[in-house]
């Protein structure tokens, strides 16, 4: 890892970082790779980087039509956490979180994870009665995660609104420890360095226009920067799973939405958990830089665009509002949205396609952030033996074929 004085960086700054040492390289465009990784976001990186590391494969290219990290991977609220309620899904996040939790360490790179604790707040007898079974379920998978009163929750969200004319009176919570906020740039970039440090090539600015498709087999992708020979390859592009599939002929069962989110000016230390309210719709944590990251439901319509609207934006700022009055006279600082890719019972796509040598990455809706490194390590393995991991097996397309879905609605937290 190179290390740069105080003058160096200075002297960097002031130059406009003309001697400065890239990242990654920004190597050529190669006629012919082993495998081509299409979109440049945190999952087709750590897929490249698994591919490299665990599976062998090193001749890779990840072409991203914008900049890396660029799309959902730089427009999410960061929040990594395992608490899901069936088996499948518990072992494929926790997997997930726990990869994050060396991840810094594996990649040389300061990702910044923070389990401050991600707790789920219950309003109502409802509340209370869901989220009782949801803990059996999580302790019956192995998941960490435990009840906590409403004092305990006003000790890791200080400011709650614990008023007796509540809205939505505090009742208790459901904490799971381990989880928390990770830094998603930090998280990219990390990926992107180690795996160019293992010899796959980072092509930026590089659109996917088609594919070569023989016999039922992929030949090639065809892209702005030309067409790549190549046996296989893998799709790990979000809310924009469909266009690529209809480009190479099938349908997926996804829709996209878009997904908005905010954040405030700085503020001093507020809490360290990210909070949850389900009945109110919201969540909320505040990030190493002070400022306090808010989210919602979804726009509810489908959409490729990440602007958003105001009617969604307004409707998360009154639940967080509600739950934290003071937070209300906090200034805005900028908005935004992001394209995900929902699926019928909420669980994500991993796995082969119709089309023999092409394999897709899609459909973690809200939570792709923090499925990042399981993703991309399972798609790396399905890639090297053309077969799923018992990890992302009940995940792939099959289960629309047998209708053994994994219904992971209500671990959303909210309604995605």
């Amino acid at each position: 890892m190179q290390h740069y004085s105080v003058m160096s960086l200075a002297r960097n700054a002031f130059s406009r970082h003309q001697g400065w040492q890239q990242a990654w390289r920004s190597p050529d465009l190669k006629k012919e790779y082993d495998v081509v990784i299409i979109g440049g976001g945190g999952h087709g990186l750590a897929t490249a980087y698994y591919l490299a590391k665990e599976q062998g494969i090193s001749n890779v290219a990840v072409i991203e039509a914008g900049w890396i990290g660029g799309g959902n991977t730089g427009r999410n609220t960061s929040v990594v956490r395992s608490n899901y309620l069936f088996p499948e899904s518990a072992k494929f996040y926790d997997f997930s979180l726990k990869l994050f939790e060396g991840m810094s360490r594996e990649l040389n790179f300061n990702v910044m994870l923070r389990q401050a604790g991600m707790v789920s707040l219950l309003h109502s007898r409802h509340d209370v009665e869901a989220m009782r079974r949801n803990l059996n379920a999580m302790h019956m998978n192995g998941i960490d995660a435990d009840w906590i009163d409403a004092d305990e929750v006003a000790r890791l969200a200080p400011g709650i609104n614990r008023s007796p004319a509540a809205r939505y009176p505090i009742l208790g919570g459901i904490v799971q420890k381990r989880g928390g906020i990770a830094r998603h740039d930090g998280v990219a970039w990390g990926y992107a360095r180690a795996a160019d440090a293992l010899g796959v090539d980072i092509i930026q600015q590089c659109a996917v226009t088609g594919f070569d498709i023989r016999n039922g087999r992929l030949r090639g992708v065809e892209t702005t920067c030309g067409r790549i020979t190549t046996g296989k390859a893998a799709i790990a592009v979000a809310g924009h799973s469909s266009v690529l599939a209809g480009m190479a002929g099938f349908r997926l069962p996804v829709t996209s939405m878009a997904l908005q989110a905010c954040v405030s000016e700085p503020l001093k230390p507020v809490f360290d958990a990210t909070i949850l309210s389900p009945s109110a719709g919201i969540y909320i944590s505040q990030s190493d830089k002070g400022e306090m990251i808010m989210g919602g439901g979804l726009d509810m319509y489908p959409s490729y665009a990440q602007r958003g609207n105001i009617a969604t934006l307004e409707g998360v700022i009154a639940g967080v509002v509600e739950i934290f009055p003071r937070l209300s006279r906090v200034k805005l600082m900028r908005q935004w949205a992001g394209i995900v890719d929902i699926v019928h019972d909420s669980s994500p796509i991993i796995g082969l396609t119709p089309v023999k040598g092409l394999y897709i990455n899609c459909g973690f809706g809200t939570g792709g952030f923090k499925a990042t490194p399981a993703g991309g390590w399972t798609l790396a393995y399905t890639v090297a033996h053309n077969r799923p991991h018992p990890l992302n097996e009940p995940f792939t397309l099959k289960r629309f074929e047998t209708g053994a879905f994994i219904d992971e609605m209500g671990a959303a937290g909210i309604s995605h």
